[in-house]
């Protein structure tokens, strides 16, 4: 029975609420059938119990963290469910999945993905007008650029306007070497996986190394990715399911940036 219902909870990749919601695609939510939730150390790190029973990735791999920090972060939002299990409340079990079932095994192509993002990084494309655009993007992005010069040794060119810059070679090989690669230690697996997660959601993979190497917190990098959209929610205003779907994405980052922090040591 709790097969069954591991399958089915997480089977399918996660739905943006929104989406889910005008598509009709929300799933039926599973009642909660468990009391207690443990953390064990195990061969494989720390792995999550419901009740004294291991829990299953979608793949039927162990629900383990590599450091007791996350699996307790895990543990803590199966323990958050109440009558029902909402898969879209749990960013960091739904995170931890897909490193486990997806990265883990085949790094090389999530790596290349997270490195894509260095042709058309967000970083570099800025407005030319209003001013004050233009002045919130450098405020927010300057530092960023600088920050990418002196940590990795990667000198970028920002650019105006929507035309494709051309980016100089030793800056694209400096950056892609930052991006970790898995191979053998799971802990790399779960950096790496951790950091696609946060430059799909940016948009920048400098913004998500900034993140990995502890230059911005999960807020600042929100922030620095979204000037162009609190701009036009400031001018044109704000909406529920707007606000619905950046609060999904902004959990999904947090839980990508604790994984990160754990990982280097920066929470207890």
């Amino acid at each position: 029975m709790m097969r069954e219902i591991f399958d089915d909870i997480f089977s399918q990749h996660p739905l943006d609420p929104v989406e889910a919601a005008r598509g009709a695609k929300r799933p039926r939510l599973r009642r909660r059938f468990y009391k207690e939730v443990q953390v064990a150390e195990d061969e494989g790190g720390f792995a999550l119990a419901l009740d004294g029973r291991p829990v299953r990735t979608p793949a039927r791999r162990v629900l383990a963290a590599p450091e007791r920090a996350l699996a307790e972060g895990l543990a803590g939002e199966w323990r958050a469910q109440t009558d029902a299990i909402d898969p879209a409340t749990m960013p960091l079990t739904r995170l931890a999945n897909s490193i486990i079932d997806g990265v883990a095994d085949a790094p090389e192509p999530v790596a290349a993905e997270a490195a894509k993002y260095l042709a058309s990084d967000l970083l570099f494309y800025r407005a030319e007008h209003p001013d004050a655009l233009v002045a919130r993007q450098a405020r927010a992005w300057d530092p960023l650029l600088a920050w990418a010069k002196e940590a990795l040794g990667a000198r970028f060119v920002p650019g105006a306007g929507l035309v494709h810059v051309a980016q100089p070679q030793e800056a694209l090989a400096a950056a892609r070497a930052a991006i970790p690669r898995g191979g053998r230690d799971i802990k790399d697996a779960w950096r790496l996986g951790a950091l696609h997660s946060i430059t799909t959601l940016t948009g920048s993979v400098l913004i998500a190394l900034a993140v990995l190497r502890g230059r911005l917190s999960a807020d600042a990098a929100w922030a620095a990715a979204n000037v162009d959209e609190d701009w036009n929610l400031e001018a044109w205003g704000r909406d529920e399911e707007t606000l619905e779907r950046r609060a999904f994405r902004l959990a999904e980052l947090r839980a990508a940036a604790q994984v990160l922090d754990a990982l280097q040591g920066r929470v207890g």
